[in-house]
């Protein structure tokens, strides 16, 4: 079995204890390569290798810089099909989910980031005539990224590549559940020449690992995405220490149904947007609400699509819509929700149990998507994050109405409004509390926009010159004239 090791200094090491942890394909449940443990010792390497390399990689004009990223960036397009099979043996999704979205992700936040920064502006001010002042932007030295198992090379890239355009040189940790598309990029790395310890990847568990990272007195700056209570540990770490902090965390999403939607593209969407990545991308739409009267029509249409479209199988078959949840672990955790949800009183319409996905996939982590309805708003299973294929239906009869019930959970990440009315979704979009809003879409995204939620759906903003801001340190300096 394959051994993945860390990325320090230029160089493959294993952790320093000499420890390792099983990595599982969940489609089988069969261990089928080990990643390091590594833990303070190998950060701490991996902090002085990226000490040792920024003074350099800090003063390379942004053009190089540009041009070691849109190497990077055509080398992950080279290898598509082979990291879109590690991606979907790591965390079994669809190879065709791979192949169309995560891949292709990885390497357009390569490239977005480097040509964003050869445009990058900073502002000039005049005091009349008796003064100008203008901003000047530099890196902040070491950074660290911690990135989650949904999106493995999708969000790891999108951590790393703002970092190392702004200058900074990067200690990474991906995901101990879905390790091996950090570890191939790690050699595509290499293969396109950039300096040694620029970037630098430890595999490891977040307690051991990852902790040290946010403890580390060099790391200036954590961005990470995960879960809540994960990102109230770091910050509470991180905040006395003066970091800078942007945390993408957990989201309760709303899908807002009206009935003057475009019904065909409302329902095939909510498909989409309630189960891709099996429920597991932080922006799906979790809570349904629609409006009263089509709720029925809407209910039985989403049922049904569900039911024949959404059938847990093989990811590696190209037919496959539903893979395999990430691990046995999770798998339980969506159980046992779909469990409470039963003694709160839902109707399971669809789904509600494990599934058989048969032949090589006999033991592997599948569950049937789930449809729920008849709960209230206020129930746990409404008001914490499932992450997983299970959404909840309920209906509304006004606009005040579904405001309320879309506004009542701690989270604020994304919500989705389907109406005709273009008044409404105006109207909405500034009340709603979330940090992202689509009308009559979901999951369409324009790299230079924000990114992020409100309440405990994080704390700051990825994308665009957000990112780069993120990444620097911005000083003004004032001339008299």
């Amino acid at each position: 079995m394959e051994k993945i090791k860390n990325y320090i200094g230029g160089t493959f090491r294993p952790a320093q204890s000499g420890e390792w942890l099983d990595n599982v394909n969940p489609a089988t449940g069969e261990i089928y390569s080990f990643i390091p443990d590594s833990d303070e010792q190998d950060v701490g390497e991996a902090v002085e290798a990226a000490k040792a390399a920024f003074p350099e990689w800090s003063r390379t004009p942004a053009a190089i810089r540009s041009k070691y990223m849109l190497d990077i960036a055509e080398r992950i397009e080279a290898q598509l099909e082979e990291l879109a099979m590690d991606e979907t043996n790591d965390n079994g999704k669809p190879i065709w989910l791979s192949r169309n979205v995560d891949i292709p992700r990885a390497s357009a936040n390569f490239r977005f980031f480097a040509t964003a920064i050869l445009h990058w502006e900073t502002s000039t001010h005049m005091m009349d005539d008796t003064a100008v002042n203008y901003t000047h932007k530099s890196p902040l030295g070491v950074v660290g990224c911690i990135s989650p198992w949904n999106l493995p090379l999708y969000l790891f890239t999108w951590k790393i590549a703002p970092a190392l355009a702004a200058g900074n040189c990067v200690v990474a940790k991906p995901s101990e559940i879905t390790p091996l598309t950090a570890y191939r990029l790690a050699q595509i790395c290499i293969d396109a020449g950039l300096p040694a310890g620029v970037l630098n990847i430890v595999h490891g568990s977040g307690p051991k690992a990852g902790q040290a990272i946010v403890e580390h007195k060099d790391v200036k700056a954590i961005s990470f995405t995960g879960g809540t209570k994960t990102g109230e540990g770091i910050a509470r770490t991180a905040a006395p220490m003066f970091k800078k902090l942007s945390l993408e965390l957990g989201g309760k999403n709303p899908n807002i149904i009206f009935g003057d939607c475009d019904f065909e593209d409302a329902v095939k969407t909510t498909v989409r947007s309630s189960f891709s990545n099996q429920g597991q991308i932080c922006l799906c739409g979790s809570r349904i609400y629609i409006e009263q009267n089509i709720y029925e029509k809407f209910r039985d249409e989403l049922v049904k699509r569900v039911q024949q479209q959404l059938v847990p199988a093989d990811p590696l078959m190209k037919e496959t819509r539903m893979g395999a949840v990430v691990s046995k672990s999770h798998k339980e955790k969506v159980l046992s929700y779909i469990e409470l949800a039963r003694e709160e009183g839902g109707n399971i319409l669809t789904g509600g149990a494990e599934a058989d996905a048969g032949g090589r996939c006999k033991n592997g982590y599948f569950l049937q998507p789930t449809i729920i309805e008849g709960l209230s708003e206020t129930c746990r299973t409404n008001q914490e994050e499932i992450f997983g294929p299970v959404v909840t239906l309920q209906p509304f009869e006004t606009e005040e109405e579904v405001l309320g019930y879309a506004n009542c959970t701690p989270y604020g990440l994304s919500a989705t409004i389907w109406t005709s009315n273009l008044k409404r979704a105006h109207n909405l979009a500034h009340r709603l509390d979330s940090g992202i809003i689509w009308v009559n879409t979901w999951l369409l995204r324009d790299l230079r926009t924000p990114f992020g939620g409100m309440k405990q759906s994080g704390v700051g903003r990825e994308g665009g010159y957000d990112a780069l801001n993120f990444f620097s340190e911005t000083r003004n300096v004032c001339i008299k004239l």
